[in-house]
């Protein structure tokens, strides 16, 4: 579980691990996990950097589940007009680091295994200030659609969360609420999701042998606001 220490990442771990999977959560911090349940491992290491992940997964296989959530870095967030544009270029990293998790893991999978990641509402529904969100995600699914024949009969498969209340918003108390209900008001399910939410639509792909090359929704509405 690549980006496993925290949020969505984390979140999955601990469902797949109560599942009975051997878990290991990856992240370049994974002491930021925290204390963790029997059933999954912490490790280290970095989605940019495709050798260690090959030496990684080498030592892990054969793979049953691979997922990832890992952002790769930063995220630039604006008009795009106004943006430092090494800053939007910055924002791919993410796109990188999931070629990079597919492109090694999917020769350390079983012959069964399933690769999930994770991208984005404004992949397919983009709103003012989030072009590089849009079109990162955008990419990471069409990556997914393209790949997904050439991996078969295993299967790769994208969960795209619309707003989720985890630590990737810093502020705490009143004004955490006050801002993910500014961000949510239009959702036709008004609220911030949880990490466990999309964690279970992760599950859903991971268990569902019949799903392949396709993106399932968890945003509230998101593309119906």
């Amino acid at each position: 579980m690549f980006g496993g220490t925290s949020g969505i990442g984390l979140a999955t771990a601990r469902l797949l691990a109560a599942r009975g999977a051997e878990v290991v959560a990856v992240s370049r911090s994974p002491d930021r996990a925290g204390e963790v349940p029997d059933g999954i491992t912490l490790a280290a290491c970095d989605v940019l950097d495709a050798e260690a992940i090959d030496e990684l997964l080498a030592g892990l296989a054969p793979i049953d589940i691979l997922v990832s959530s890992a952002t790769g870095g930063s995220r630039a967030i604006g008009p795009f007009l106004t943006m430092d544009i090494d800053g939007f270029r910055a924002s791919f990293d993410k796109l990188w680091g999931y070629a990079n998790v597919v492109h090694r893991g999917a020769h350390h999978l079983s012959r069964d295994g399933t690769i999930v990641l994770v991208s984005g509402s404004p992949a397919r529904l983009s709103k003012p200030g989030l072009v590089s969100l849009s079109s990162v995600g955008a990419a990471v699914e069409a990556m997914a659609r393209s790949v997904a024949p050439e991996l078969a009969p295993r299967r790769l498969n994208v969960v795209s969360p619309g707003i989720i209340d985890t630590p990737m918003v810093e502020v705490q108390g009143p004004e955490r609420e006050e801002v993910y209900r500014l961000m949510t008001a239009g959702n036709v399910i008004p609220r911030a999701g949880t990490a466990d939410e999309v964690a279970a639509a992760i599950l859903f792909v991971v268990e569902n042998d019949f799903v392949t090359g396709t993106t399932v929704d968890v945003d509230g509405g998101w593309l119906l606001s």
